[in-house]
C-alpha cells in the first residue's frame, strides 16, 4: 500500500467514521456513518484523496471525472488538482439530481461531457442509486462511462457491476475495521 493510501486511510478513521445509530440515504440502519465530507473537503485529506484516486484509477483512460452533487463533487475536484500537479490534463463536471429549468438548462456542468470518455465517482456507496442516476445523466449527454470509482464501498458492488460498469474501490469497510 502506497504512503498516501495509509495516509488517507488514517484520515478516514480518525475524522470520518463517527459511531452511533444512523439512517442512511438508503434507508437502511446502520450503528456507524463514513462521512466522507470530513475527508473530501479536509485541507490535509482531500490532495490525499485526488491522488489515491488517480492510482487507483491509472490504468484506465478518461480525460473527464465527475459524478450526481454532491458526493461526487469533492472528490472529482481533488482529482482534477492532482492531475494538474502531476502535469496532467483533467477536467471535472457536476451531474445534477435533475435539469436545470433557467439559465442554460444544463443538467451536466462544466466541460461538454459529449463524445468523451469520462469516470464516474463518488464519495461511497450503498445502493450505487446515486453513481448509476450520474451514468445514466452522462450516457444521455453522449458521454462515454469507463469506470465508477469510490473511496468507500459500503454495498452497491453488485448493483454496479450488474449495470455492467467496472467498479473501482479504494477501501472497503474491512479497511476501515467496521466489519
Amino acid at each position: 500500500m502506497s504512503s498516501d493510501r495509509d495516509a488517507l486511510l488514517d484520515q478516514i478513521k480518525t475524522k470520518a467514521v463517527v459511531h452511533g445509530k444512523v439512517v442512511l440515504s438508503s434507508g437502511r440502519e446502520a450503528d456507524y456513518y463514513v462521512d466522507l465530507r470530513r475527508i473530501t473537503l479536509d485541507s490535509e485529506a482531500a490532495p490525499l484523496v485526488g491522488r489515491v484516486m488517480l492510482e487507483l484509477t491509472s490504468d484506465l483512460e478518461f480525460d473527464a471525472v465527475g459524478g450526481l452533487t454532491l458526493g461526487a463533487d469533492p472528490v472529482a475536484g481533488a482529482m482534477l488538482h492532482a492531475a494538474a500537479a502531476q502535469g496532467r490534463k483533467l477536467d471535472a463536471f457536476v451531474v445534477r439530481k435533475a435539469g436545470k429549468a433557467h439559465g442554460l438548462q444544463r443538467r451536466i456542468e462544466g466541460p461538454d461531457v459529449k463524445g468523451r470518455r469520462v469516470l464516474a465517482v463518488e464519495d461511497t456507496s450503498t445502493t450505487g442509486g446515486s453513481v448509476l442516476t450520474a451514468v445514466e445523466a452522462l450516457r444521455e449527454a453522449g458521454a462515454e462511462v469507463v469506470a465508477v470509482a469510490v473511496i468507500v464501498e459500503r454495498g452497491a458492488a453488485p448493483t454496479v457491476e450488474n449495470a455492467g460498469l467496472e467498479y473501482r474501490v479504494a477501501y472497503h469497510l474491512e479497511d476501515l475495521e467496521l466489519n
